[in-house]
């Protein structure tokens, strides 16, 4: 197996007819898997998504009616052997990382949503991530997302990716 390339953004917050950013759908196209972790907003950016690359995503809080009818609370992918929670709201700052691996004690990774503030921390064997958000950023990285690349040995290597 060659390596795998997994794209997270979350929270892009984007009504109809608007776009994500070209350097967003650059890194977008041609992925093994787009993640998303929620806020969405409208189920075109959803449909858009899936037009680039297979993708797992969540609800957010944000989302449109429609949204939330179809997407779960929190998903499991798999890709190449690897497992990747995924889930919107991940509670209180306090504690987060430890709770996210607890309530994914199965899987190689956890990508959450929310804050808009990106993060990569490693309990254990376990990544927890948050992309930020490519369009409505809260950093002063300003706007970012996470590309994973899983390789033939299911090792997963995380990078920030700003414009």
């Amino acid at each position: 197996m060659s390596a795998l390339r997994v794209v997270c953004l979350s929270d892009t917050h984007l009504r109809q007819g608007r776009e994500l950013p070209a350097w967003c759908l650059r890194r977008l196209e041609g992925a093994d898997l787009i993640v998303h972790a929620g806020d969405l907003v409208a189920p075109s950016v959803l449909e858009r998504l899936e037009r680039l690359a297979p993708v797992a995503a969540v609800r957010g809080n944000m989302d449109a009616a429609a949204l939330k009818e179809r997407l779960p609370t929190r998903d499991v992918a798999a890709i190449g052997g690897v497992k990747i929670g995924v889930l919107h709201i991940p509670g209180p700052a306090l504690g987060r990382v430890a709770r996210l691996a607890q309530a994914f004690v199965d899987c190689d990774a956890v990508v959450y949503g929310h804050t808009h503030v990106p993060e990569i921390q490693r309990l254990g064997r376990r990544l927890i991530l948050n992309p930020g958000s490519p369009t409505v950023p809260r950093s002063t990285l300003g706007a970012t997302m996470l590309e994973l690349t899983i390789s033939s040995d299911e090792a997963i290597e995380p990078a920030l990716i700003t414009p």
